[in-house]
């Protein structure tokens, strides 16, 4: 609630500081040529000098405001009672916080309800601290833009950099993210094959983080049944289907589909990318995977189970059909008409000039969508999890059960797990080696698009 508030005054205060300054500014607006920059680029510069610092100000505050509130809360004489055992007292000291924060919980310790009272009038105290903190803030650095409402100032200028310097941050974030997501997978991995051998991990033909103890956490991290699960299902079954069918789909709306029955096919066809991964994966373990298993048991198959690799990629591929799709319809969308029209006045046929002439010229994009399908495949969760089954099996039957990477990294990571346990900690090795697996397609997809690609006039 506090925060919500502060933030509506700071938007407030910065929609007065625009009237008042484009107002300032028309009475000095007196006719063409007569200011620097318009009305308008001086309301905007008071309006990004209130806000701007408030927000700085309050996040500055909301950094070092819980230190505040537990200095006070260890001064108030209720916390005499507290235990002198540091994670005992950090644990009253967040409970009492919880209740702080809703009264109707329940607290496991009698002292935690006490402290609350405390922690409510602390927070309640600070917090309007930096309320008014943060409305000097914002006062002083519109007064400060609002006397510099003048003829020859560069109003605009001053604009134009402070958004240039909000859209740099915001790339910077993209990239900064980015790196922190890699420093983490490497930090957390780096701990992980500190205990397991790398080549271990990478080479082992046996996944069983379960019985992993002492001396032979090596056999039971090997990585490769679940290396051998993801590009299976997702990079070689989904694929067999997404490629042929996003292929021909693409083909057929932009060459041979007339255009109402493409306005039509096309949203009908991109629906599938807006349809939930649980519902694919619901699809597949209730409908797909019962009709493999009957196949598979008039083919003589003994037992043949319900969760299945051939369920999992199918469902996959049709999934990632859309991608393929769209990205081969852009790609040959793009393709000069003059080229096509030239193939067909040699005497070429229609279907020898797209498979000569258009499909060769649009192999870039074509390239780039695969990439992406398997991108999207490889990473890919909750149909493995609902058809695919968990067993870290190494088989070429895609009738038998598999699992991926991406579902051992949520099994890893997901109930009651030691952090720095080697079974938690694989999860990150695993995320790792996914990420570098991406990266080396991406790699791919670039220098494929380098090498085939053409300048058209």
């Amino acid at each position: 609630m506090i925060l919500t508030g502060v933030l509506l005054a700071v938007l407030g205060l910065g929609l007065v500081g625009w009237f008042a300054a484009r107002g300032r500014a028309r009475l000095l607006h007196t006719g063409r040529g007569t200011m620097h920059s318009m009305p308008g680029y001086h309301a905007w510069h008071v309006a990004l000098w209130i806000v701007f610092p408030a927000l700085i100000a309050w996040g500055a505050w909301q950094a070092v405001m819980p230190g505040l509130v537990d200095g006070a809360v260890m001064a108030d004489p209720v916390a005499a009672q507290l235990p002198a055992d540091a994670m005992s007292r950090a644990a009253i000291l967040a409970e009492a916080k919880t209740i702080a924060d809703n009264p109707d919980a329940v607290a496991f310790n009698p002292l935690a309800n006490t402290l609350a009272g405390p922690v409510r009038d602390a927070h309640g105290r600070f917090g309007l601290i930096g309320g008014l903190l943060v409305a000097i803030v914002a006062l002083a650095g519109g007064g400060w833009a609002f006397t510099r409402i003048r003829a020859n100032y560069p109003a605009r200028s001053r604009v134009e950099r402070g958004v240039l310097g909000l859209l740099l941050v915001a790339s910077l974030m993209a990239i900064l993210t980015t790196f922190g997501i890699v420093a983490s997978l490497v930090f957390e991995a780096g701990m992980f094959f500190k205990d397991v051998s790398p080549i271990d991990f990478l080479l082992g033909t046996h996944w069983s983080p379960g019985s992993a103890r002492g001396d032979n956490l090596g056999e039971s991290f090997g990585a490769v049944p679940l290396f051998w699960g993801t590009i299976y299902i997702g990079a070689i079954i989904a694929m067999i289907v997404a490629i042929p069918l996003g292929l021909m789909s693409a083909v057929y709306l932009t060459q041979y589909a007339s255009p109402t029955i493409r306005k039509w096919l096309k949203p009908m066809l991109e629906i599938l990318a807006g349809i939930p991964t649980v519902v694919y994966g619901y699809f597949a373990a209730l409908t797909v995977a019962l009709i493999f298993r009957d196949f598979a048991a008039s083919l003589g198959m003994a037992n043949p189970s319900t969760e299945s690799a051939l369920a999992a990629g199918v469902v996959m591929g049709v999934m990632i059909i859309p991608f393929v799709s769209s990205m081969a319809d852009d790609a040959l969308a793009a393709v000069p008409r003059a080229m096509s029209d030239g193939s067909l006045a040699l005497g070429a046929t229609k279907s020898e000039t797209i498979k000569k002439v258009l499909l060769p010229a649009a192999l870039p994009g074509i390239v780039a969508g695969v990439m992406l399908a398997i991108s999207r495949a490889i990473g890919e969760t909750m149909i493995v999890v609902m058809a695919a089954g968990a067993a870290a099996n190494l088989s070429a039957n895609p009738f038998a059960s598999m699992t991926t990477v991406t579902y051992q990294i949520v099994q890893m990571l997901t109930g009651d797990q030691e952090f720095n346990s080697p079974k938690t900690l694989s999860a990150f090795a695993l995320g790792l080696v996914l990420f570098i697996v991406t990266l080396i397609l991406n790699i791919i997809a670039l220098r494929v698009v380098k090498r085939f690609r053409e300048a058209y006039e």
